[in-house]
């Protein structure tokens, strides 16, 4: 496959660094975190009125139709602003399963508005081990009546409506569209490791119609959603960890220690060489996993994405890591940028599964492990 990005894709990573270097400097994205609960409103409005919200969403549905490579090149942008916006679960986790899943009249009502930047639909994907959904739905005369819990759901605060799986009672499973002030929905602000918004969702007794339901197979949707939001989040991961590495590398370099600069140290070196390579292995298996989705090979791009995921997980904690320790006791200072690093780094590690959670599910979808020393 080839690596480079296309003229359009350019385009976008360009137009992104523009608007998120423009509005996500340190002191606004400070002021949000504790003044706006998280999210940016204005930015927001920028990126809906850029089309960059869109930029995934097939032309025919509303949106620009670069694909998961388009939406790649927005988030990496994000992630090395660490801009406070639910970018990731809003494209990925609702408005691209609406596009492919919905009907007509759910995209009339949710997704054009989402695009817009007129109202916020976030998705809810992230079930506990060894579960696919945490709500549970009855049939019942009215509808499907669902309850359960969901411990956290980025943007909840602010949406409008959540795109969440259901297990229903035969052993099968939906996806629904649920307004958040539906009878029965409860949501409650949390705080989350990266100071980004998020709630607390308890579902009570919650009926659903016909028209919140989303017509086509649960599993289907589920399984083609979660392969975005894994490669999603590992695109945030690989903006994090050039940034982070950036940021570390020109305060070694500058840094004296001794009369020389920290860099000249050896251990220095080769940490930061650690986290350089384990930002290119995230930086591969993300574009190979979006490439392969824009292929549409799907059944590839399961494993691919788990990789991706895996090594976001995995070595996107290593970078940010290595980032804290090589700036020493300044890295532990929370006024200090680096430190926002670390903590995106974490939050988008345990998202969607740890790196030992995929890696048991890398395990379940590979038909056999590569014999050790066996060429690739």
């Amino acid at each position: 496959m080839d690596f480079d990005l296309t003229e359009d894709h350019a385009e976008v990573r360009d137009l992104a660094a523009q608007i998120l270097g423009d509005l996500a400097q340190v002191e606004r994205v400070v002021d949000v975190e504790r003044n706006h609960g998280g999210f940016d409103a204005k930015l927001w409005e920028v990126l809906a009125s850029s089309g960059l919200i869109g930029i995934a969403v097939p032309e025919d549905k509303g949106g620009a139709g670069l694909g998961m490579g388009g939406l790649v090149a927005v988030l990496q942008q994000q992630g090395r602003r660490v801009a406070p916006v639910p970018l990731w679960s809003v494209v990925a986790g609702a408005a691209l399963p609406l596009a492919e899943f919905g009907s007509a009249e759910q995209v009339t009502r949710w997704l054009g508005p989402v695009l817009e930047g007129e109202q916020i639909v976030t998705g809810a994907f992230d079930a506990a081990p060894g579960q696919v959904a945490r709500l549970t739905g009855l049939t019942t005369d009215g509808g499907l009546r669902v309850s359960g819990e969901l411990p956290q759901v980025p943007a909840a605060p602010v949406a409008t409506a959540l795109v969440v799986p259901v297990a229903v009672e035969d052993g099968g499973l939906r996806v629904a569209v649920v307004p958040v002030d539906r009878a029965g929905v409860t949501v409650t602000p949390v705080a989350t490791t990266s100071n980004e918004s998020a709630g607390a969702v308890a579902f009570e007794d919650v009926v659903l119609t016909d028209a919140d339901l989303l017509p086509a197979d649960g599993a289907t949707v589920v399984a083609w959603t979660r392969r975005r939001l894994r490669i999603a989040l590992a695109a945030v991961a690989l903006g994090v960890c050039e940034e982070d590495l950036r940021i570390t590398a020109a305060y070694t370099s500058e840094r004296l220690q001794f009369g020389r600069p920290l860099s000249t140290n050896q251990a220095v070196a080769v940490r930061a060489t650690d986290a350089y390579l384990d930002t290119e292995a995230i930086r591969l298996t993300t574009l190979k996993a979006a490439w392969l989705l824009d292929r549409g090979d799907e059944d590839a791009a399961e494993s691919a994405s788990l990789v991706a995921k895996w090594w976001a997980s995995v070595g996107g904690l290593r970078v940010v890591l290595a980032g804290q320790h090589l700036h020493g006791g300044i890295g532990a200072d929370i006024d200090y940028p680096i430190h926002r690093y670390f903590l995106w780094g974490r939050q988008v590690a345990f998202s969607l599964g740890s790196g030992d959670a995929i890696a048991a599910e890398l395990g379940d979808v590979l038909p056999t492990a590569p014999r050790i020393g066996a060429p690739a």
